[in-house]
């Protein structure tokens, strides 16, 4: 079952690349971190393949513009192992944490319903969800289609 605009964010906790726990309900406003900030969620398929790079290293150069780093969070979720992905993000210089939606395999990717079944591994989804843990703005893009970093700065400008 795909998570629409208006929905409440379904909670998860993955660890990031350096194998520490984040809970999306954290960045909730009277969450564990307080004042709560907005959460461009960032599903994609692999990490190292040259569109995933690509869209990623657009938001580690454009994360600035996308708003106040008090106010907005990146989080970046795929199936890779926290091994791999703390390979990449040395190598790319990362400094958003990257989920491993390793083990149950795809589980968060499809409670959002952005997992594909038959390849094993995620869609280009993107969630805006705002402090109150609702969906703002999605977008699901095929595994071939990059998305536009413009929309993200446009639907947080919206929240």
């Amino acid at each position: 079952m795909a998570v629409e605009v208006g929905d409440v964010a379904p909670d998860f906790e993955l660890k990031d690349h350096h194998g520490t726990p984040v809970r999306l309900s954290g960045f909730r406003a009277g969450g564990e971190g307080g004042q709560g900030k907005n959460v461009v969620l960032v599903f994609y398929p692999l990490a190292f393949s040259g569109v995933c790079t690509g869209e990623l290293c657009q938001i580690r150069d454009e994360l600035p513009t996308l708003g106040d780093a008090d106010d907005v969070q990146v989080l970046a979720v795929s199936v890779d192992s926290m091994f791999a992905l703390r390979a990449w993000a040395d190598q790319e210089k990362y400094q958003f944490p990257l989920l491993s939606d390793f083990w149950p395999h795809g589980g968060t990717a499809q409670r959002y319903g952005v997992f594909d079944e038959t390849k094993g591994l995620a869609l280009r989804g993107t969630f805006i969800i705002d402090t109150e843990g609702v969906v703002r703005w999605k977008i699901v893009n095929a595994i071939p289609d990059a998305r536009d970093i413009d929309e993200y700065r446009k639907a947080l400008a919206g929240i």
